[in-house]
């Protein structure tokens, strides 16, 4: 199931400054991610996945108004 970095927090009900802590990164650096301004890095992305219990060929590096329609959440 494909979803957004955001959603994948949100999912774990963390606020981006929570999650960025464990992720151990900023908040910008986080927020950056989740508008797809940029991306992390193979270590970041493991932490990402470790953090928010998802794989990374399930996470989505882009904000909704860029994804294709079938993907966007409700």
């Amino acid at each position: 199931m494909a979803i957004t970095l955001k959603s994948a927090r949100v999912n774990k009900d963390l606020t981006q400054a929570q999650a960025a802590k464990l992720i151990g990164i900023t908040v910008d650096t986080l927020s950056n991610y989740e508008r797809g301004k940029s991306y992390p890095d193979v270590p970041v992305i493991q932490k990402i996945e470790e953090v928010y219990e998802v794989s990374y060929s399930d996470l989505i590096f882009c904000p909704k108004q860029r994804l294709n329609r079938k993907y966007i959440e409700n």
